[in-house]
């Protein structure tokens, strides 16, 4: 990116913003001037946020979301449903079947998907945790809501493979989820729609 002619705290603040997901430096400078235009309506209160989040947000130890508890709200909340998990590849994807509303089991998430290109293997994802909890008495059914990617399905055939001796109903996303279409993308009535379609893999 190339240096303009401010304060260097003002040049690592775009800097910074200009690693999230999204935001290039055009929208980094903007976002950045946002803040300090508006230093006590927004700079202050996301500094604040971004500290608080920094000391209480953990690792789920049972699903590996993300929150300020640990089991998190989703897998300590009474109403869940502990015989249904539903795998994702990462947080945001746990987030896009919330925001559908069209599950009330638990989640397990990944932290990726098998990749012989990137070097992934399968010790680097939450793989043994999964079959794991596959084994507990009270879990009937894994439900795969693998992005439809070669990656994803290649990892959903892998964590079938290992599953068939946990006695469980292993089954995947069906009607909705197109083939090279990632989770956090679709809207709530697709993903509502998949998880009501699902069939066995």
């Amino acid at each position: 990116m190339p240096s303009l002619n401010v304060s260097p705290e003002i040049e690592r603040l775009i800097s910074l913003l200009s690693k999230l997901p999204g935001l290039g430096p055009r929208s980094a400078r903007r976002a950045a001037l946002a803040m300090l235009k508006n230093p006590n309506k927004v700079m202050v209160p996301l500094t604040q946020a971004m500290s608080e989040a920094a000391e209480k947000i953990s690792t789920c130890s049972t699903c590996g979301n993300v929150d300020a508890q640990n089991p998190c709200h989703i897998c300590s909340a009474p109403g869940r449903d502990p015989g249904s998990i539903c795998v994702v590849q990462d947080v945001a994807d746990l987030w896009a079947m919330e925001r559908a509303g069209a599950f009330r089991g638990t989640y397990h998430i990944l932290g990726g998907t098998l990749s012989a290109l990137d070097g992934i293997r399968p010790e680097d994802l939450n793989i043994a945790s999964l079959i794991e909890r596959a084994g507990r008495e009270e879990v009937k059914e894994i439900i795969l809501a693998m992005n439809a990617t070669v990656d994803g399905q290649t990892t959903a055939h892998y964590i079938t493979d290992h599953l068939q001796d946990a006695g469980v109903s292993v089954s995947r996303l069906a009607h909705g989820v197109p083939v090279g279409g990632e989770l956090d993308y679709l809207d709530d009535g697709t993903i509502t729609a998949a998880m009501k379609s699902r069939r066995p893999f």
